[in-house]
Formats: C-alpha cells, structure tokens, sequence
C-alpha cells in the first residue's frame, strides 16, 4: 500500500539541507548524463560508419595483377601479367562456396579530359565496366531506368548509366534521360539508367560520377581485347571471404605461372576483415564508454553514501527514539534505504532526461548535412538498464548508513547530547 506519510517524510528529509542535497545528488546526476551522451555518441558514430558502407556487400574480396616479385618457371621477376576473361570460368569451376564474380574495366577521371559528353555540355569521369551482378556487389539505387543486364552482356549492347552527378550535368533539372545518346570516349551509347550510391564506399571512384557499361561492350568498344583490370568476388552465406580469397589468388597463380609463395602479383583486398575491423572497434568504443559511465556513476554513489552516513549520525537521537517507540531494524534499514534510492533515482533521471534532449538537438542538427555522425540517440532498453542501474546504485548507497542506523542502540541514541 501506498505511504504517503513515509514519502512525505523522505522528502522532507532531503530537502532539509538543500545545498547538501544539491551537490550529492549532481554527482549522480552528472555521472548518468555522461553515461547517456557517451552511450549516444557511440551509437551515432557506429550509425554513421555503417551509414558509410550501408549497400557495399561485407562478404567481398577483390584482385588486381601486379608485378611479380619472384622468378617462376623460366620467368624473371618483376613480370607484368594480367588478368583475362578465360580465368572467369576456371575460378567459377574451382572456388568452392563462391556466390558472386564481377570482372571490372575501367577507363578516363581524371587529366581534366572531358571524356563524356552530351551536345554542348561535358565532363570528366571515371568509366567502369561491369557486370550484372555487380550490383550486388556495389549497390546502386536507380532513380532513373534499370541497371546493366545479361542480354546487354551477351549482345555487346552500346548501353550505359549515369551517376546522378553526371546526369544533372548533362541534362535538364527534371529530363527524362531514357533513350538519349552520350559519347563516352568517343563512342555514342544510350542511356538506360541513371544511378545513386547507396554509400560513401567504391571501387574506382564516387559511383556518382561514373558511367557504367556492359564489361563485354567496353572491351569491345574500347580495343581492350580480352584483359581485366579488377575483379571482384563475394562468398556464399555461411563462407568465410578468406577461404574463396586464398583459393582464388592460388588458382590465379597457377593459371598465370606465378611462384606460389609470390605475395606481391596478386594484389587482395578482403573486405569482411575491414568490416569487422569497424565492428570490433565499434565494441572496443562501446565496452570503454560503460566503463567509464558506470565508473561515474559508482563516484556519485560514493558520495550519496558519505552523506548518508552524515545524516545518519546527525539522526542518531531521532532514530533512537524510533527504535524505543517499536521501530524494527526492518523499518530503519527501509527508511534510509528509500531516502538513498530516491535521491539517486531523481538525480539519475534528471540525467537521462537532460542527456537525451541533447542528443536529440544535436541530431537534429547534424540531419541537416550528409554526417559521419548520425542519429546519436539511446535505445529504449539502455534507458530501463540505466534506470535499473540507478536503483542498484541507490541501494549500495543506502546500504553501509542502513547499516550504521541499524546497530544504533535506543538508550545510547536516547541519552546522546
């Protein structure tokens, strides 16, 4: 049943002395404010990397031949080599647990030569060569058309897509872009799409100012014959990248006469380390932030306990007479326990209330902008593990001066002056 003398008493007990009151309760209070915004901070900087990399697949891993740096079979060191189509099928047929392989091309973006152009107007970008499944690789949202699809491939199509930079160079605010010619390097090709990045990460360059082919159309067009600059690949669900990563740089090797043990002619990147490194990071952040909130927070109670121990024995009369009037141990311990855990539970709320009106501000501000810092925000669970937190705290701060009032003896509390 609901008390209301008992939390009238506990308040009037706590606002007797308001300034000690005031400063006890603020070390609390600043304790789950620093909490709140640190935990905040970790999850908006954690939403913004991920913001970055969101539509990059996390399972991929991508090759470039380089020179050789170990004489193999005849061969001296520092050989050129490239990479062909006729690898394509050997490594589908002997990767294991390969889900995705994309060839890459690319061309132009850079020098100031304005490589793409439509009438009187004109630019310089990066242009790539793919196939249809890299876009699943490399996500791209269309805002115009479709992307590249396997008929263009097989029938060499002169078709193209624009990143969205390019199109809103090339053509009017609002114009339909379908169906209308582009010269690529020379060379006309329609435009069937128009795309926007779906992250900040790439392979070449911003796919917001990137032409994208049909790679066979590319090879074609441009006298590339049959050479590939870049490939990508991504493992099956379940597949770590490193097992089709070693496979794929082994059966390069061997397809190419390269020395096993050769560790520069392949260069490999995999991109599920890199991701994990993000996410182990983002952990390690994490882990530091509740250490030292909590450290915080454990200050504040030290000094809700000193204080309740100064008020304790300033009560020592009044809880003398209340153990001679029939209070039990029960009663006294409940009492100073409530008068800790409310203190500290007002103070904490205040805390998260302030912290998360901040955080809230602050996202609304950084909204405004394209930010590697987005959303910084508590979920609803943190709140309630702070909020049980807090009572924790409360009852360790109560429970040394709960103690103390406990074995205070009536007739020695009584006669005290």
């Amino acid at each position: 049943m609901f008390d209301l003398d008992r939390w009238y008493e506990i308040w009037i007990t706590i606002t007797h002395n308001k300034s000690r009151s005031f400063l006890t309760a603020f070390g609390v209070f600043w304790g789950m404010f620093m909490l709140v915004v640190m935990v905040g901070a970790g999850n908006g900087l954690s939403k913004g990397i991920n913001s970055q990399i969101e539509g990059f697949a996390s399972n991929s891993a991508f090759f470039q031949a380089k020179r050789t740096s170990l004489p193999y079979k005849g061969f001296q060191k520092d050989r050129s080599w490239n990479m062909l189509n006729s690898d394509i099928p050997i490594i589908e047929d002997r990767v294991t647990g390969l889900e995705h392989l994309s060839p890459i091309l690319f061309s132009g973006g850079g020098g100031g030569n304005e490589n793409v152009t439509r009438n009187e107007k004109a630019g310089a970008y990066l242009v790539k060569g793919t196939y249809p499944v890299y876009d699943k690789i490399e996500r791209s949202i269309m805002v115009y058309g479709r992307y590249i699809n396997e008929i263009d491939i097989a029938q060499n199509r002169k078709v193209c897509i624009l990143g969205t930079r390019i199109y809103e160079v090339l053509f009017k605010p609002g114009e339909n872009p379908l169906g209308e010619q582009v010269r690529v390097n020379g060379i006309y090709f329609t435009v069937v799409g128009v795309a926007r990045k779906t992250s900040n990460a790439s392979i070449g360059g911003d796919p917001e100012e990137t032409v994208v082919l049909p790679f066979t159309s590319m090879q074609q067009a441009f006298n590339q014959g049959n050479i590939i600059h870049f490939l990508a690949a991504t493992a099956k669900p379940g597949v770590k990248v490193r097992k089709i990563q070693n496979k794929i740089v082994e059966t390069l090797k061997e397809i190419h006469q390269i020395a096993p043990e050769d560790k520069e002619a392949v260069f490999n990147m995999n991109i599920e380390e890199q991701f994990n490194m993000f996410n182990n990071l983002g952990i390690g952040i994490g882990l530091l932030i509740w250490i030292v909130g909590l450290g915080t927070l454990f200050a504040g109670a030290v000094g809700v306990s000193n204080i309740m121990l100064v008020t304790v024995r300033e009560r020592t009369k009044e809880i003398g007479i209340r153990r001679a009037l029939g209070a039990t141990p029960r009663n006294i311990i409940g009492q100073i326990l409530s008068e800790s855990i409310v203190l500290t539970v007002l103070a904490g709320i205040g805390g998260i209330v302030v912290g998360v009106g901040i955080l809230y501000a602050t996202g609304i501000v950084l909204s405004q902008s394209d930010q590697f810092f987005k959303d910084p925000q508590i979920s609803f669970y943190v709140g309630m593990l702070a909020l049980a937190v807090l009572v924790i705290i409360g009852t360790f701060a109560g429970f040394i001066p709960a103690q103390r009032a406990m074995m205070i003896k009536p007739i020695e509390a009584i006669s005290e002056e």
